[in-house]
């Protein structure tokens, strides 16, 4: 899909592709070197959260447009989509024309959501946001701990979530810690089907 993608990109007058990436780590290097005016991200990809990911790209290069590109529609990652300031989320069930479309958009200054999500949000003057609030336990996690959540949910260990987020085993433990008492759940299999339920992982 990136492959084919990055090609009908790359057919349009005035877009270029300066570059393409497997994982959130590769991609944030190849920002750095290449200064991208849009990112178009998949949320499913391995190694580094790509919410935070694309949290790094932005605090680093605020210029940036980031458009989320998914198989997935759950209010969960919209929201998480939103909250790191996306100018745009796609499903893959858009057309490559859809894409382009999309890309030309949020270039030129503007913001592109398809149908299905733009159905499930509003655009107010301070932002974008979920059409009903989220109540879930999960809205009341800071983004730290939520993306612990998420590599839990993927089956990493401490050790594992350590490395690909550059931070201590110790802080991942109290992360770990803080999210098992704000939850009440103090399991991992559990945190696993908790993470299941509410959107934050796939089966």
């Amino acid at each position: 899909v990136r492959g084919a993608l990055a090609e009908r990109l790359e057919r349009e007058p005035g877009l270029v592709v300066v570059g393409t990436a497997g994982t959130a780590e590769e991609a944030l290097r190849k920002a750095r070197e290449s200064k991208p005016h849009v990112v178009l991200t998949d949320i499913d990809m391995p190694g580094l959260d790509c919410f935070e990911a694309a949290r790094t790209l932005i605090a680093a290069q605020p210029d940036v447009r980031v458009v989320f590109l998914s198989a997935f529609l759950h209010d969960r990652y919209v929201d998480e989509a939103l909250a790191v300031k996306a100018h745009g989320y796609l499903t893959k069930s858009e057309s490559p024309e859809r894409v382009v479309e999309a890309v030309r958009e949020v270039a030129a200054g503007g913001a592109y959501f398809s149908a299905e999500v733009r159905s499930r949000i509003v655009v107010e003057a301070s932002g974008a946001r979920l059409r009903t609030g989220s109540t879930s336990r999960v809205s009341k996690l800071t983004p730290r701990v939520l993306e612990v959540l998420r590599y839990i949910a993927r089956g990493l260990g401490k050790k594992e979530i350590a490395a690909i987020t550059n931070r201590s085993v110790k802080t991942i433990e109290h992360h770990t810690t803080r999210l098992m008492n704000r939850l009440n759940i103090h399991d991992r299999v559990e945190l696993t089907r908790f993470a299941l339920r509410e959107g934050l992982a796939e089966n």
